[in-house]
């Protein structure tokens, strides 16, 4: 599992820990109810995380008789560990639980028990009184492909996500806005408009905030990349940005802007928007692009990666539109590229001069 991997994973095991300490503290409206079903249907870890943590609340009654676990021994080892760094409490259950074997649930609940009955302690006691928000509080979503797949989700105020290959975005709505956040990859958002509830996508060098339209949001080599289909949209730096005070760039249809965390203003560069976004159709297009970039942008989606073996071809100038799925017709084209020799293996796809 790679970093990217853990960081969702661990962002999951969070939500499910928000979900389900949510749904004990009382019957969840209807409202609250289709969201968590919503979350369930996303993923199949989803449930897999949530159940890890009613698996460990469970048995959280049977380890608290056990003195070792009571709250004074709980706040001694809190004091003794004191220097110790802090650490979220649900990605260290909910990673405890997962690599457990299933016939030793018991012993691992009873040993996080400690940290667990505090934590859950703190949750309950802090909140204010009455009923708490809920998940239409502090519920996110999270979607995610893998290489290769891409996915389209109609959201809950019926805007339509799409991501591509190797994507991830968190979804978090509140009464006041409806915020995207980019991790990695590539997302296309049809945004449906709401007069009083912004719509937003942050990513780490930008913010991006809907005027009404379509818009397409890439992150290459360190740059947010943001492509107009239709309407309008207002990219500024982010907030932690030195330029935040800086006035936002509006960008119309068929405008491009390219920026990076402290560079800023940018400037807006016009495109063919069709074009940027043809891998909604799960095609890519070029127009003269230097053979390296095809290469690259073909890697993103295939299982056996393009490796150029002469330097003198990266600068071959390719045009046409390829389906992303169909390997076997983008080596056909290369092989009928003048001084192209193409070697197909079982790990890549090499291509080199006569």
């Amino acid at each position: 599992m790679n970093s990217n991997d853990k960081r969702i994973r661990a962002a999951i095991a969070e939500q499910a820990g928000e979900w389900f300490v949510a749904n004990e503290e009382g019957p969840m409206g209807a409202r609250d109810s289709a969201a968590l079903a919503a979350w369930f249907m996303t993923s199949p870890v989803h449930i897999e995380e949530f159940l890890g943590v009613s698996v460990v609340a469970r048995d959280l009654k049977k380890a608290r008789t056990d003195p070792e676990y009571s709250l004074e021994a709980i706040l001694a080892r809190a004091s003794a560990e004191e220097g110790r760094p802090v650490q979220r409490l649900w990605p260290r259950v909910i990673e405890a639980v997962r690599e457990t074997p299933s016939g030793r649930w018991f012993p691992a609940a009873a040993a996080m028990t400690g940290v667990l009955s505090l934590g859950l302690l703190f949750t309950w006691n802090l909140r204010p009184t009455g009923r708490p928000a809920g998940p239409t509080g502090i519920a996110t979503l999270h979607f995610e492909t893998r290489h290769g797949e891409q996915l389209t989700q109609r959201l809950a105020d019926n805007s339509v996500l799409h991501l591509n290959t190797d994507s991830a975005v968190s979804v978090r709505y509140s009464k006041s806005e409806r915020l995207v956040t980019l991790m990695s990859g590539q997302a296309e958002i049809e945004v449906a408009h709401e007069a009083n509830r912004a719509f937003r996508v942050h990513t780490r060098s930008a913010d991006i905030i809907d005027i009404g339209t379509q818009f397409d949001v890439r992150l290459e080599q360190g740059y947010t990349v943001v492509t107009v289909v239709e309407g309008r949209v207002a990219v500024g730096p982010q907030k932690s940005s030195p330029n935040y005070a800086v006035r936002s760039i509006e960008l119309t249809a068929n405008q491009q802007l390219r920026v990076a965390a402290g560079e800023w203003p940018a400037t807006p560069v016009a495109v063919d928007a069709e074009r940027t976004t043809s891998w909604l159709h799960r095609q890519i297009a070029f127009d003269h692009e230097p053979l390296e970039r095809v290469a690259a942008e073909y890697n993103r989606y295939t299982s056996k990666p393009i490796e150029i073996a002469t330097p003198a071809l990266r600068t071959l100038r390719i045009s046409g539109v390829f389906a992303t799925d169909d390997t076997d017709a983008f080596i056909a084209f290369l092989r009928s590229l003048k001084g192209v020799r193409i070697e197909v293996t079982e790990t890549r796809i090499l291509v080199s001069g006569d």
